[in-house]
């Protein structure tokens, strides 16, 4: 029976036994024939029986590996490798058919290949997930032939593999050391700069050209009878919140990923970049209530406690309550932090309905509010337009992206700040404001 299940009929098998069939017709006209295509009928069974001598003969025909993260990363493309080992002593087909995780909607996936005798080969395809879980693969099924192609025998790997789908921890690598990194521009990241002295002294160091004169240490100087400055650094162990808004607004998709992913892997970038610059970060999501809570926080195990929670994040996208939100920062936030919001507001009208509650946080934090332009209104704003309806639609697109300005800075008169952002830029410009915010120094 295992043996019948293995056993498959190449293409190229149908292709002889048509053109039989086919000379079968023909020798109604001429009868000649005849016993010349039952001898080819011999040779097919006979080479057929052959093909399968050889392909079952040895035991184990190939050796085979799914090669794949320890955890897979959202949003991002994510190798998979494929690891032949050739058995047999001829060069072989390969069809290699990999059944990957139903969220791939992936219905065609096949890769052949050809293997010489003994060898060792490694093939691979890329995964882009776009939303975190268990991704479970199946079996990897490998069709064999000989170089007669008649016969295919099947062979399976790796059954019932499962392998978790992370935020974006490429994204995390990528960013690892961009709060050190003296060519920060080559990111993307603006140079920012520095307006007067934070006030945390950390050395004092002898004078070299461009210092600033206005911090020379006159004592110091007297003592080493040698120009010597007081230097200073960003002041650290600052607190900073991420907190992610997981409500309905945040389910609008940008590239096969919601918002609230995008919010999610900059969060964890972000994170990164805090604990880089000895602050201490936190996280917190909200909708009907407050959850998902990492107190902020600077030690060694932060970034995977970060990492897990940003994973376990789940939500049937209700109506955030930001009243919840305001009294949950007021109760279990005692110290002045960095409060950076995830959200979304499409029109006034909705955010004139939460601007209280922003108006609250922002009295006793520093509030950075950040909010998504709709990238679908700029393929209409810059379409040529031919009709009245065209027309029509352009200006209510163009009044639309005018409201999103008009948020920014309605928020800007009650001394919060904000970013207006891409969803694919939304990384960068979150970092962007964070190392304005401490070069600045106005946390």
């Amino acid at each position: 029976m295992k043996f019948i299940k293995s056993l498959y009929l190449n293409n190229f098998f149908f292709y002889v036994l048509l053109g039989i069939i086919g000379l079968f017709v023909c020798a109604f006209i001429f009868p000649n024939l005849y016993n010349a295509v039952w001898f080819i009928v011999l040779i097919l069974v006979t080479f057929s029986g052959l093909d399968i001598l050889v392909l079952y003969l040895t035991k184990t025909g190939i050796e085979a590996e799914r090669i794949t993260p320890e955890k897979l990363s959202n949003g991002d493309l994510n190798p998979i490798t494929v690891a032949v080992k050739n058995h047999y002593t001829f060069k072989i087909s390969i069809k290699i058919i990999d059944e990957i995780p139903f969220q791939f909607q992936v219905r065609d996936f096949k890769i052949s290949k050809t293997i010489k005798a003994s060898e060792h080969k490694e093939f691979g395809y890329e995964l882009r997930p776009t939303e975190r879980g268990e991704y479970n693969f199946g079996a990897l099924n490998i069709y064999v032939s000989s170089p007669l192609k008649l016969i295919s025998r099947r062979f399976s790997f790796d059954k019932n593999k499962m392998v978790p789908t992370y935020p974006s921890y490429i994204q995390l690598r990528k960013y690892d050391l961009l709060a050190f990194s003296n060519n920060l521009h080559q990111y993307g990241i603006k140079k920012i700069r520095r307006i007067g002295h934070t006030m945390e002294f950390e050395q004092i160091k002898e004078y070299v050209q461009g210092d600033d004169l206005r911090t020379l240490n006159w004592k110091a100087t007297a003592k080493k009878n040698a120009l010597m400055v007081n230097q200073f650094q960003d002041e650290k162990s600052q607190s900073v919140y991420m907190a992610i808004d997981k409500g309905r607004v945040m389910q609008m998709p940008f590239d096969g990923l919601s918002l609230l992913d995008y919010a999610i892997n900059s969060t964890l970038v972000l994170s990164n970049v805090i604990l880089k610059k000895q602050d201490k970060a936190g996280v917190f999501a909200f909708s009907k209530k407050v959850e998902n809570r990492v107190f902020a926080e600077k030690r060694a195990s932060q970034m995977q406690k970060i990492l897990e929670t940003l994973y376990n994040i789940k939500t049937d996208f209700f109506e955030s309550d930001y009243s919840r939100l305001y009294v949950d920062i007021k109760k279990n936030i005692n110290q002045r932090s960095l409060i950076i919001l995830y959200t979304n507001f499409e029109t006034m009208d909705g955010l004139n309905r939460q601007l209280p509650y922003l108006k609250g946080i922002a009295k006793s934090h520093l509030l950075v509010v950040v909010f998504f332009s709709n990238t679908e209104l700029n393929a209409i704003i810059n379409r040529k337009t031919d009709t009245i309806q065209e027309i029509y639609d352009k200006v209510i697109a163009e009044k639309f992206m005018f409201e999103k300005r008009l948020i920014a800075n309605e928020l800007k008169k009650y001394g919060i700040h904000s970013v207006l952002t891409q969803p694919e830029n939304l990384t960068l410009d979150a970092i962007n404001k964070y190392l304005e915010i401490k070069a600045r120094g106005i946390l």
